[in-house]
């Protein structure tokens, strides 16, 4: 629902080559920032669970300094699910995560690891749980451990989510901070959203107001948000129709610093 700003100019084109492959070409031009490509390819497979899954899924991209990201998303019997996360920046090694995921009829259990090193003792090993108490009520617990090199620490947070008619409110909290967000659906065009965020170390919040309103009869989109940094981002999508055109234009602007930045896209596909 937030909006998604990025400043300068950009070109997105995507291709489908057949009814499981897609590739994309993305041009980033910014006056702030490095300058960038990336070229993206994403392969679904024949195992359709329902109109919106199929597997195995794999996912790459790479920009033009040769940094790679790469997943691969499979279900290995039902309800069993692995995901496996891939990050290279050039000839470096910089992540590898592989994670399972088991759904049962009310719950969701996981287990991921990141960065496993059985010479140096080192990783990051989470765990997750999310239970249904109710058709409505969702109640789980995360625990977050990290070792090697010489430090060793965990975190374990509890969450919640409240699913109504028209709106959602989900929650989490740990010894790091307190996260709570409600969710509202005015009528099939409106959409608005708060995000209230704690951190309990350095003692501070921070709140985000956002909303979307989707104008079918232009077939556009508009996504607005205001922060108590006082800073207003919008994103506008306008569909040029009967062509696969989309055009894009992002603005940020900060009252308290007096910056701005303004963007401006085209996808194509």
């Amino acid at each position: 629902l937030m909006p998604q700003p990025f400043e300068g100019c950009k070109l997105l084109i995507n291709k489908g080559l057949s009814s499981h492959f897609q590739v994309n070409h993305s041009i980033h031009l910014s006056p702030s920032s490095n300058s960038s490509y990336h070229f993206g390819a994403t392969y679904v497979g024949n195992k359709q669970l329902s109109p919106s899954e199929a597997f195995p899924v794999l996912v790459g991209d790479m920009d033009n300094s040769y940094n790679l990201n790469a997943q691969i998303i499979h279900e290995i019997v039902s309800g069993l699910r692995t995901k496996c996360v891939i990050q290279t920046q050039k000839a470096v090694w910089q992540m590898a995560q592989l994670g399972l995921d088991y759904r049962g009829k009310d719950f969701v259990a996981s287990v991921t690891t990141a960065n496993p090193n059985i010479i140096d003792q080192s990783g990051v090993l989470a765990f997750h749980y999310l239970q249904g108490i109710t058709p409505k009520l969702s109640l789980g617990a995360e625990y977050l451990y990290q070792y090697g090199s010489g430090m060793e620490g965990a975190v374990l947070s509890f969450g919640g989510r409240y699913t109504g008619k028209n709106w959602i409110a989900a929650a989490t909290a740990s010894a790091m901070g307190v996260n709570m967000t409600y969710y509202h659906i005015g009528n099939e065009s409106v959409r608005a959203a708060v995000d209230f965020e704690v951190n309990l170390r350095t003692r501070e919040s921070f709140v985000t107001l956002g909303y979307e309103i989707d104008v079918q009869k232009a077939n556009m989109t508009v996504k607005n948000s205001i922060d108590t940094n006082w800073t207003i981002t919008s994103v506008i999508e306008k569909k040029l129709l009967p062509m696969p055109f989309t055009l894009t234009i992002s603005g940020i602007l900060n009252h308290v610093s007096n910056k701005c930045q303004f963007g401006i896209g085209f996808i194509v596909g």
